[in-house]
C-alpha cells in the first residue's frame, strides 16, 4: 500500500477518532455528501483500505448487452497497511478474525466521474463467527479510485464474458451507539 493511500486511512481514522473506545471524535472526514450519513445513533468504528477488482459480465439488459457488476474481490487493510480481510460478492466483508457483515445500498453519490460512487450501506446479516463485523450497522464506501463499467463493447458475441477493472476505496464501519454520554457523530452531515 502507498504511503498515499496509508496517510488518507490514517487521516480518516484520525478524523474520526479510531475506535470510538479509545477516543471521542470531534470531525470526519470533510466532503462526505449529506445522503450517505450513518443514522444519529451510529458511530465509527473502524476504517478499512480496500484494494482489488470489480467484476462485470456482458449481459443482456433492457437496453441490449451492457456490462453489469458482478461482484467485487478486493484485500481490505488497517491503518497500519496490515492485511486485514477481504470484500467479495453479497456484498461482504470480512475481518481476518473470521466474523461477516453483508449489505445492502441505501444510497450513492457520485463524488468524482472517473470513480465508482460513494455509497452508504445498512447491515442485512452477520455471518455465525464473532468478531468485529458483529456489531457492524452500517458501511460508507469513501475515498473510491477507479472500478466504472468498461467501455469497450459488450455485444453478442461478448455474451457472458467478464472483466476485472481495479479500483480502491476506504470504507468506514459504523456501530450503533450502546452509551447514551457518547457525541452523537453523524458523518457526512455538515
Amino acid at each position: 500500500m502507498s504511503w498515499q493511500v496509508r496517510a488518507t486511512l490514517s487521516f480518516a481514522l484520525m478524523a474520526c477518532g479510531g475506535r470510538a473506545q479509545e477516543k471521542d471524535a470531534a470531525d470526519c472526514p470533510a466532503g462526505i455528501p449529506a445522503s450517505l450519513a450513518p443514522a444519529p445513533d451510529q458511530h465509527l468504528a473502524f476504517v478499512r483500505h480496500a484494494t482489488g477488482v470489480q467484476r462485470y459480465a456482458c449481459a443482456v439488459g433492457q437496453a441490449g448487452h451492457v456490462w453489469s457488476l458482478v461482484a467485487p474481490e478486493a484485500e481490505l487493510f488497517d491503518r497500519d497497511g496490515k492485511q486485514q480481510g477481504r470484500h467479495y460478492a453479497g456484498p461482504t466483508w470480512q475481518d481476518a478474525d473470521g466474523s461477516t457483515v453483508v449489505g445492502a445500498k441505501r444510497a450513492a453519490a457520485t463524488v468524482d466521474a472517473t470513480a465508482i460512487p460513494w455509497l452508504l450501506i445498512d447491515a442485512v446479516s452477520h455471518g455465525a463467527t464473532p468478531g468485529v463485523m458483529t456489531a457492524v450497522t452500517s458501511v460508507q464506501r469513501i475515498n473510491t479510485v477507479g472500478g466504472l463499467a468498461p467501455t469497450s463493447e459488450c455485444a453478442a458475441a461478448q455474451s457472458g464474458a467478464t472483466t476485472d477493472v481495479p479500483y480502491s476505496a476506504d470504507y468506514l464501519f459504523y456501530e450503533t451507539r450502546t452509551s447514551p454520554t457518547l457525541r452523537n457523530l453523524r458523518c457526512g452531515a455538515r
